[in-house]
């Protein structure tokens, strides 16, 4: 048995104790758990585990940037940070966890893109709501419905389901609209029509004129 399959096992087994705790009941897990589940990275077919990073705008929710890769490391972290914000202005916080991922270099370049970082406390997920929210609704609505064969493909998929995630999907923190505005239809403007998903996994409905 080799590293990957070791994880993954590892995976599995973890996500099947949270169902137990959970037996006869509507699965519910907490920042906590989502969080052990998701810094494992997401499976492949082949058992290779794929990692992906995000960058998130907490003011509607947009994710500014995201890369798939299967072994992270600190230079291609910091590179993320770079493509993240190539030519228009930065924000002025950045909140991240402590991941030992996040050295100097990646520090640096945050401190020349004129970033402020604030870090959470360990082991302390709830304070950072959004991006925890984000990668739970990755997994509910689009990574444990498929199975990935590769990084492409995860990459492909993950592209795919951002632009819903943008155009398409509700936020109740949002007053029921996309993190991409959306004018209201009104019933004058036609039927209700179904535009299917990411392969109609999931839809998006506008109205339009017979």
């Amino acid at each position: 048995m080799n590293r990957h399959q070791q994880v993954v096992i590892a995976y599995l087994q973890e996500e099947i104790r949270v169902l137990k705790e959970q037996l006869g009941k509507r699965p519910r897990f907490n920042d906590d758990q989502r969080r052990r589940l998701a810094v494992k990275g997401k499976p492949t077919v082949t058992f290779h585990v794929l990692y992906v990073f995000i960058v998130l705008s907490h003011h509607r929710r947009r994710l500014l940037h995201f890369n798939v890769v299967e072994s992270p490391s600190a230079g291609w972290t910091t590179q993320q940070l770079r493509e993240a914000f190539p030519f228009t202005s930065p924000p002025k916080y950045l909140l991240r966890d402590r991941d030992s991922i996040y050295g100097l270099e990646f520090q640096r370049r945050a401190e020349a893109l004129g970033l402020e970082e604030v870090r959470i406390a360990p082991r302390s997920p709830w304070q950072s709501p959004y991006v925890e929210r984000f990668i739970g609704s990755v997994r509910r609505e689009c990574l444990d419905h498929v199975i990935v064969l590769n990084q492409a493909h995860l990459h492909r998929l993950l592209k795919a389901y951002f632009a819903y995630y943008h155009r398409g999907r509700t936020h109740l923190g949002l007053d029921k609209d996309a993190p991409e505005p959306r004018p209201v239809q009104g019933p004058k403007e036609g039927n209700i029509v179904a535009f299917p998903q990411l392969g109609g996994l999931h839809h998006r409905y506008e109205r339009r004129a017979a």
